[in-house]
């Protein structure tokens, strides 16, 4: 009797939680609105073709995600904004920890996303982090990393010049070319 109490409550607690869709997966075109930057504006990612497009889901509360901000908005600023585009969507958090994250950051110029709702998280199939969808110029999933850490960086880079045009790799980079 114990045995059919314990698996009637199981049935009833994986059916209360919610199905999330799967994370789109390489070769894909991942959800395009990822809701709206501080500012209002609203973020989508048809609005980027024709650059690689990174879209990161971090939380204030996550190492790895707090390491890998800078290294992405330093990378993007050197890249340029021409060719690159990286998109943070902050995941379920209340509105206060986004904003004093943002503001503690100033001097990272990324797109940052709020996602207090979950609701584009869900929609990428989100449900650890850090998570990251690497999009090619055609707005395909051309990699997807989850739950790696810092160490995991210098390979994500690698993919991502992977896919940056020879003509923007043999370049300059843009943060020299600003002084």
């Amino acid at each position: 009797m114990r045995w059919l109490l314990l698996a009637g409550l199981a049935v009833s607690t994986c059916l209360g939680a919610k199905e999330l869709p799967p994370s789109p997966g390489v070769g894909e075109i991942p959800p395009q609105l990822l809701g709206k930057t501080r500012d209002g504006r609203p973020v989508d990612l048809g609005d980027y073709r024709g650059k690689v497009t990174i879209v990161t889901f971090w939380a204030s509360w996550c190492g790895p995600c707090r390491k890998e901000l800078p290294v992405l908005a330093r990378f993007q600023d050197v890249v340029g904004r021409d060719a690159l585009e990286v998109v943070a969507v902050n995941f379920k958090e209340p509105r206060s920890d986004f904003v004093a994250l943002v503001r503690a950051n100033k001097g990272m110029d990324l797109t940052f996303v709020h996602d207090a709702d979950g609701a584009t998280s869900d929609l990428y199939g989100v449900r650890a982090i850090p998570h990251m969808f690497i999009l090619d110029h055609d707005g395909t999933v051309a990699y997807v990393h989850r739950g790696y850490s810092e160490n995991a960086l210098p390979g994500i880079i690698d993919e991502i010049l992977s896919l940056l045009p020879d003509e923007v790799k043999n370049r300059p980079s843009a943060s020299a070319a600003k002084r």
